[in-house]
């Protein structure tokens, strides 16, 4: 596993939030995921920027995190969905708010482009 060459200096709540949503994907992921989308096919169509080897390492990540959890089912072709644990739904708040924020700022700008 990856080690890091300058130590995390986590001390403040904002610090700990992003160190474990903090990443291009990661919001995005949470967000999908909540809303029901769980396979990874469906998760890398609503985030078409995003590379398949960037979405599986943030999902990864996630799941370490105990965000997210993977399940693999005995099928062939197997079929993976996420989840979120209990501690990822204790996120939907703060994602919502993200999404929210994110929102009325579009339409910001979209007035201001006007």
């Amino acid at each position: 596993m990856y080690e890091r060459k300058i130590p995390k200096n986590i001390d403040c709540g904002v610090a700990a939030t992003m160190d474990i949503i903090g990443g291009k994907w990661k919001p995005c992921l949470i967000f999908n995921i909540m809303n029901g989308h769980r396979r990874p096919s469906q998760l890398q169509r609503l985030n078409p920027l995003a590379t398949r080897k960037v979405l599986n390492q943030q999902l990864k990540e996630l799941e370490e995190r105990d965000v997210i959890r993977r399940v693999v089912y005995p099928e062939l072709p197997p079929k993976v969905e996420y989840f979120l644990t209990d501690f990822g739904e204790s996120l939907i708040p703060v994602i919502k708010v993200i999404d929210q924020w994110g929102e009325e700022l579009l339409q910001r700008q979209l007035v201001e482009a006007r």
